[in-house]
This record gives C-alpha cells, sequence and structure tokens, in this order.
C-alpha cells in the first residue's frame, strides 16, 4: 500500500499509543482526537495496539475519544472490544495466558533479586513487591511469590539490572520475552505478538490483508510493523524499528502521526466544525447515497450518530460520527448544511419533515437523506 492510500476503501489502522499517540509526559499533541474522529467517519477501523495493560489503556482510549471498537493490550496477549454499554465499559475478546510458573523460577535463579509483577486485567498488578506508581498501569497487590506462579496469566513484568542479558534464559522455557528497557522485560504466551492479534482482529473485520496501516515507535512494534500493508515508523523511533517500516513519520513531538491519518481521508474545509467536516468525509467516502441516523438517549441528546450507505441495494453501516454524540436532531442539521450536502428540507416551521423513522439494531431512531436517491 502506498503512501497515498485510497480513501474511499475501509482500511484497519493499527496505533502505537506511547511515543505514537501520546509523549512521554502523557500528552496527546493538539489535533489528534480531530484526525482520528475523521478517520473513522471516513469508515476506517481504527484499534489501538499497546504494550500497556487493558488497565493503562482505558484511560487514554477515553482521552482520544476511542470508546467503542476493537483494541490489543499487552503486547497482543489480550483483544477486547470496547463498548460505551458494557459496565465494565469493554468485552473481553479473547486472553491469550501462560503458566508463570517456570519463567518466574528461571529469572529467580539467574537475577535473584528480581521484582515480578503479574497482570490482572482490567484492574492492575500483583506483584512481589511494590513497584513505582508510574511503572505500572492500574493498582497493585503485594503477594507471596507462590501465588504469582499460582495461576495463568496473560503479562508478567520483570525489573532488575540489566536483566536484558538474561533474556536467552528466559525465552528458554518457551515464553515470548520482549524487552522495554535493560532491567525491564515484558514476558508473554508462546507466539504472542501485536501482530497476531491484529490479524484476528482484521479476519474477524473481513478487510483484506493489503488495507492495513501500522504506526508505532517501539521494539514491540517490529511484528505488528512487518504484517502491515503500509508501515510508518515515528521519527524518535530506534533505528531498528525505522529501518523496519516503509516510511518514517515525525517524532511524537512534531505530531507525526498526524500525516499519516491525514493521508486516509480526503481533504475538507478546514473552517468546517469538527460534525461537519465529519459528516462531509462520510459523505465523500460512503460507496453509495448516505443517509445520518440517529438515536436518542434517556433526553433530547442523541446517543448515536452514523452514516449509512445504499450498497447493492442494501443499507450498511458506513461510519461513526463521533461528534455528532451528545448533540440535538437540529445540531445535525445544521452542520449538514454547513457542509455545503443537500437534504429535503421542509417548509419553515416543518422541520422534522425530512428525518424519517427507523428501526431496528437497537432502539428506534431517525435517518436524514444526504444524498439524491
Amino acid at each position: 500500500m502506498s503512501a497515498a492510500t485510497t480513501t474511499s476503501a475501509r482500511v484497519l489502522v493499527a496505533l502505537d499509543i506511547d511515543g505514537t499517540l501520546i509523549d512521554g509526559d502523557r500528552r496527546i499533541p493538539a489535533g489528534t482526537v480531530e484526525a482520528l474522529d475523521l478517520v473513522r467517519a471516513a469508515g476506517h477501523e481504527v484499534v489501538l495496539a499497546t504494550g500497556r495493560s487493558l488497565a493503562g489503556l482505558l484511560p487514554i482510549g477515553t482521552r482520544l475519544g476511542l470508546t467503542q471498537g476493537w483494541a490489543v493490550c499487552s503486547n497482543g496477549a489480550l483483544t477486547v472490544h470496547l463498548d460505551r454499554s458494557a459496565p465494565s465499559g469493554y468485552d473481553v475478546v479473547e486472553a491469550r495466558t501462560f503458566d508463570p510458573s517456570p519463567v518466574i523460577g528461571r529469572a529467580l535463579d539467574v537475577a535473584p533479586g528480581v521484582r515480578v509483577a503479574v497482570e490482572e486485567v482490567g484492574w492492575g498488578w500483583r506483584t512481589s513487591s511494590a513497584f513505582e506508581p508510574d511503572e505500572l498501569n492500574g493498582q497493585q497487590k503485594t503477594v507471596q511469590m507462590a501465588e504469582l506462579k499460582a495461576w495463568p496469566a496473560t503479562r508478567l513484568a520483570l525489573h532488575a539490572p540489566e536483566i536484558r542479558r538474561c533474556m536467552r534464559d528466559l525465552r528458554a522455557t518457551g515464553v515470548t520475552v520482549a524487552p522495554q528497557r535493560p532491567d525491564w522485560l515484558d514476558i508473554t504466551a508462546p507466539g504472542v505478538n501485536k501482530a497476531v492479534a491484529l490479524d484476528v482482529v482484521r479476519a474477524h473485520l473481513g478487510i483484506p490483508a493489503e488495507r492495513t496501516v501500522a504506526v508505532g515507535d517501539g521494539i514491540n512494534d517490529l511484528d505488528m510493523l512487518a504484517w502491515a500493508a503500509r508501515s510508518v515508523a515515528m521519527g524518535q523511533a530506534p533505528a531498528i524499528v525505522r529501518s523496519a517500516a516503509d516510511q518514517t513519520t515525525g517524532s511524537i513531538d512534531e505530531a507525526g502521526a498526524l500525516s499519516v491519518l491525514a493521508s486516509l481521508v480526503p481533504a475538507v474545509d478546514g473552517a468546517l466544525s469538527p460534525l461537519a467536516a465529519q459528516i462531509a468525509t462520510a459523505e465523500r467516502t460512503a460507496p453509495g447515497p448516505v443517509v445520518l441516523r440517529v438515536w436518542h438517549g434517556s433526553g433530547p441528546d442523541l446517543a448515536r450518530c452514523e452514516a449509512w450507505a445504499l450498497q447493492s441495494g442494501r443499507w450498511v453501516r458506513h461510519a461513526p460520527l463521533p461528534s455528532g454524540i451528545g448533540v440535538t436532531m437540529r445540531a445535525i442539521e445544521t452542520a449538514a448544511l454547513e457542509a455545503g450536502l443537500p437534504y429535503p428540507r421542509g417548509d419553515e416551521g416543518r422541520r422534522r419533515a425530512q428525518w424519517r423513522s427507523v428501526s431496528g439494531d437497537g432502539p428506534a431512531g431517525f435517518e436524514l437523506p444526504l444524498s439524491g436517491l
């Protein structure tokens, strides 16, 4: 896939988090959320693919506006479907676990003072001794080493001076070892990495392998970059990562991911409001005539807003419109007009004449035609 990706075909966009979408101070570069919203409005599937645990991904996903859709956590050990309506905000789709006892035992042999942390999905970590709060995402509970060995785990972290030198000994137990820095190793089940998990998501979504894009900056992104049809390394990535990618973009300090996201959507008038820009993007990328479908929550504001397209004689969901959530039907009309899209308008005072009721796929809603049918 070339850098000038065709914008009308659905693409899976796999994005690392740390060093790609947020910087070392956990700041999100200006314009990132808006760019992600436009990519989603174009019908593409944005999948966060991170070394973070689920407890570390969820708050960042909320800040990025990504609370619906797929995500890969813990270097591929955990695949979840983010869902605002679920009690926890997500559903676990697949957890790739392993017996941590052999590798913990080997780690204690080769690095007797090693600190061990075993991931507790969605909550935090059980640890052999306390870690600093910024070393692990989520909460911590210190337990005996025997308890850390007792149950299958999605991931464990090993921390000791120069423990990277022990990678060969640890891999001999059959696990996957991902170095994060000289004193830190992440351990997952055999054969686990971001690429394996992402390909399962890709197949589930029915997206061809040639319609995949990945952006990352770390050693743990190498498999993901090799998997993607178009791979992009961040400018600050190590040389081995940059050489593995098809192209290199700007650094995180230069908001390098933005140019990649912009290449996936048609250019829109920068003066448009976010909602108008998303409506215009959806209309331009849809495979057929478009309607906007909306559903109310418990009050007058909208709980869902989506673009649907007529394709092969049936209506299919094309894309979410993130900025349509929490607004009114009147705001949708105003944004459609701002985007320069015609739709059937009733006489003054008969604003609802152009809205049609729809049912199915959840509670009853309404749709607004944007294209001539």
